[in-house]
């Protein structure tokens, strides 16, 4: 009797908490507990007066264990709100990636006529490096950055995934 493996979903998940300290230690810690992976990780303030944060996490997973992680999640204390973002509805993702390529001549030239077609703005300039800065679905930096790496990628940055619910209301 084969067993069938369930499949695996991606799934961006939004966790709303309050900003104290080791919070995030806490979350990454469930993570690792229970042997999830997070595959895109973003935190930041989203309050004027510093006391709430915005946690957005990309991971895989079937749906029983999307589940579970947001059952775990939604138990952590200082934890207001899990909206998994992927079921809820319609939603907006957006990465932003610093790329940093070294050329000289033609390589440079081509360099710039990619990241004018990527729409990548050239954030740092140098005689002999550019550093562009790229904004959008996880796909297209990956894309970009795979051409650069035939122009003389150096270094990449990237911030992770942001998410959000489209329309008027608030996930």
């Amino acid at each position: 009797m084969k067993i069938q493996k369930a499949a695996s979903e991606r799934h961006v998940l939004t966790v709303t908490v309050d900003n104290e300290a080791g919070i995030l230690a806490r979350i990454a810690g469930m993570f690792t507990a229970r042997g999830y992976n997070i595959d895109s990780l973003t935190v930041a303030d989203i309050t004027e007066n510093h006391s709430v944060s915005r946690i957005t996490i990309v991971t895989h997973g079937p749906p029983n264990v999307i589940d579970q992680i947001r059952f775990q999640l939604e138990r952590l204390v200082p934890v207001h709100k899990v909206v998994d973002l992927t079921e809820v509805g319609p939603y907006v993702e957006r990465e932003l990636a610093l790329i940093k390529v070294a050329g000289t001549g033609e390589k440079r030239v081509e360099a710039l006529r990619v990241a004018e077609i990527f729409r990548a703005r050239p954030v740092d300039t140098t005689t002999e490096s550019f550093v562009f800065e790229l904004t959008g679905a996880p796909e297209k930096i990956d894309s970009f950055v795979a051409l650069m790496r035939e122009l003389g990628l150096v270094e990449v940055g990237r911030t992770g995934i942001v998410g959000m619910i489209r329309g008027a209301t608030e996930a």
